[in-house]
């Protein structure tokens, strides 16, 4: 089977895909650093700057992959929806699709795209995807199933003529595995960069690595260890952490600020894209999970399917199978920096002007690293 790959960025669907099979035909990026990545990894493969300049999708197009612009559905963006200024340029995607023949279409988008606008993102993209003549399906899945400490949900869709999504989708189901507690013998992730809102506490591994913080700061995610280290990882572990090998996009830009957290932050993780991309090979049989029909206005649940009466909602978990994880201690290496004074004081100061539950001595540990670095 062969795929096309829209919105590639750095081609985490695609080396998902390739892993499961599949021949990659055609990649289309606007981001110039990200088509220098692309180059250099998909040397063979014709590639797009755009979108819009793809006139027609090589004949023998099994899948097209999309991770089109989020800017406008994150929790971090505008929430103005599918008719933004960078999301907007999904259109051509349906105009591609419509001229010619009706590939199955895999995308991956945020988790917020199914509440950005009260909705009506979501179902502008149900509606565009049925006026195309698709049956689809989508479900929500976390990066932790598949073998990453990375608490990373992401919203994953599949379209399609010739099989059923539902297959694709819901054929398996393990379930969300125990939550471990919170405390300071294990590592914790957070979000140094807020700190009156949520935080992103995860245990023994990162919340998601992201392109900015809400006031806009490239930044990575912060681990306090249980040596009270208090630090931020390096660039080549939030590859690993997104299923790439380290070093993946470490070229020269010729900028002064390297696009290289941009980048990763904004990749599809690559073990969550093999999962979707084997069961698109292999479809399985529709689990008996269960389901119940939504009514008209109400808001979408976290794993769905289209059907002749209108959208069904579906009882899945985000882990539809589970490889644990390895400690967050294995991405620790060398170049993981101290988290500073400067950000430690402030975040400190947030947390305690907020009303947010810490686990027991977390903010202790944290006063303890910054009177170790002041």
């Amino acid at each position: 089977m062969a795929v096309v790959g829209l919105y590639a960025g750095i081609g985490g669907f695609e080396l998902g895909f390739q892993a499961a099979g599949f021949d990659t035909l055609l990649l289309a990026e606007k981001d110039p650093y990200c088509r220098q990545v692309l180059a250099e990894h998909f040397g063979k493969v014709e590639l797009a700057a755009d979108v819009a300049d793809v006139k027609a999708l090589p004949a023998d197009t099994s899948v097209v992959t999309a991770g089109f612009p989020c800017q406008n559905l994150s929790m971090a963006g505008d929430k103005v929806g599918l008719h933004g200024t960078k999301t907007g340029d999904v259109r051509h995607m349906f105009d591609l699709i419509g001229r010619g023949s009706r590939p199955t279409l895999a995308i991956e988008n945020v988790y917020f795209l199914l509440h950005v606008a009260r909705g009506n993102a979501m179902r502008q993209l149900v509606e565009s995807i049925e006026e195309l003549g698709y049956r689809w399906a989508y479900r929500v899945v976390n990066t932790l199933a598949f073998g990453l400490p990375q608490r990373r949900r992401r919203v994953f869709f599949v379209a399609s003529m010739t099989l059923d999504p539902r297959t694709v989708l819901f054929a398996d189901e393990h379930g969300a595995p125990p939550a471990s507690p919170a405390t300071l013998d294990k590592p914790i992730g957070f979000y140094w960069t807020e700190g009156r809102a949520g935080v992103g506490t995860t245990v023994d591994g990162v919340p998601p690595i992201k392109v900015a913080s809400t006031v806009g700061i490239p930044s990575a995610p912060a681990v306090l260890f249980p040596d009270g280290a208090v630090l931020t990882p390096s660039i080549d572990a939030c590859e690993r952490l997104q299923g790439f090998r380290p070093g993946w996009t470490n070229f020269d830009y010729e900028t002064r600020r390297s696009p290289r957290w941009r980048m990763v932050g904004n990749a599809v993780s690559v073990p969550a894209a093999q999962w979707l991309a084997g069961r698109i090979n292999e479809p399985g049989e529709m689990l008996d999970l269960p389901s119940r029909p939504l009514a008209e206005g109400s808001s979408w649940p976290a794993a769905a399917y289209g059907s002749e009466s209108g959208p069904v909602g579906v009882e899945a978990s985000e882990f539809p199978i589970c490889e644990p994880p390895p400690s967050i201690e294995a991405f620790r290496d060398e170049n993981w920096r101290p988290l500073s004074a400067r950000a430690l004081r402030g975040f400190i100061h947030r947390a305690k002007e907020g009303k947010l539950r810490f686990p027991k001595g977390f903010l202790a540990a944290l006063e303890d690293a910054l009177r170790r670095v002041e």
